[in-house]
């Protein structure tokens, strides 16, 4: 039985327990209850969320144990530090434990237990300024959905703490499960920790299905050309309709906005896998690497070689 650990603080941010799905879900594709969870607190009993919800928790201790360690955030981490106990007996069970999470601004209180010295972090990107400014020795990248440095794990914001989870059950129970328990979550994808907190389709923000439609189509056949007839066809639009509602609803034209997902893909592919610049062109739709190149130049000002040295170098 693999014990995973919730530590909450009063104002604790509810999404923090939504990830809590996720182990759930992991015995039920698994099997067998294969994971126990637990709510802890500094002197344990009611303790009340940001959204005013109450939940009852076991008191933490010098004595409480569990494999995953998973703290939760609060909305506002900066006007008022962790509990100094908390932050000693945090210490006492990291060592202990497989794995210590701090999710979303959870991090901060791993940040101020002195737990994430030296090593690579992120946490919700309105905060990360702030995390770095007050941790200097923490290497905080801020685009990021989550980070596993060594036993020490941090999410991004929000529903990025089930990105983090998934990651956890994957390296418990293998790919296959993790893949059936995002599915079982009807979550519409299972983001790797490298991709970026910031998306082009949320970006883009559609106010229809049809334009959504004609989106969700392109992501999926990027190495393909992709023309406005196309798309609008998916959207079930004439080409002229569909390049008017589509610049109406996303602010961009087409093209722009397809070249926007295809370099997004692109720095996917060259941040987290070792293809060569020539295939990493061809999947993701440019016509070469010279095309990917001057693509990369006018959406990052820096090219393709230059951000997968970067990424070797956080590797």
């Amino acid at each position: 039985m693999h014990r995973v650990g919730y530590i909450l603080s009063e104002g604790f941010q509810i999404l923090a327990i939504g990830t809590q799905a996720v182990f759930e879900f992991a015995n039920l594709v698994a099997g067998e209850p294969f994971y126990e969870v637990r709510n802890h607190a500094l002197g344990g009993g009611e303790l009340r969320s940001s959204i005013g919800m109450t939940m009852q928790t076991r008191p933490l201790t010098a004595r409480s144990r569990a494999d995953t360690w998973m703290v939760a955030g609060v909305i506002d981490p900066l006007p008022q530090p962790a509990d100094p106990e908390l932050l000693r007996l945090l210490r006492l069970a990291a060592p202990r434990a497989r794995r210590v999470a701090g999710l979303c601004t959870g991090a901060f209180v791993l940040a101020q237990a002195g737990l994430l010295e030296g090593r690579r972090a992120t946490t919700h990107w309105s905060y990360a300024d702030a995390m770095q400014q007050r941790h200097p020795g923490i290497r905080v990248e801020a685009d990021r959905i989550f980070i596993s440095d060594g036993p020490l794990w941090t999410s991004a914001g929000m529903t990025a703490g089930m990105d983090l989870a998934l990651g956890l059950v994957e390296k418990d129970l293998g790919e296959a499960v993790a893949r059936s328990v995002a599915h079982r979550l009807v979550m519409p994808q299972r983001r790797a920790g490298g991709q970026s907190q910031h998306s082009e389709l949320l970006k883009l923000a559609p106010k229809t299905d049809r334009i959504q439609q004609a989106l969700d189509h392109a992501r999926r056949h990027l190495a393909q050309p992709l023309g406005v007839e196309e798309l609008a066809a998916v959207a079930h639009l004439s080409p002229r309709q569909f390049s008017r509602v589509f610049m109406a609803e996303t602010g961009q034209s087409p093209a722009k906005a397809i070249e926007g997902l295809r370099l997004e893909a692109a720095r996917l592919m060259i941040e987290q896998s070792r293809h060569p610049l020539e295939v990493v062109a061809r999947e993701t739709g440019f016509r070469d690497r010279r095309h990917l190149r001057e693509a990369f130049l006018r959406g990052f000002g820096v090219p393709p070689q230059g951000l997968r040295r970067r990424a070797r170098e956080a590797a």
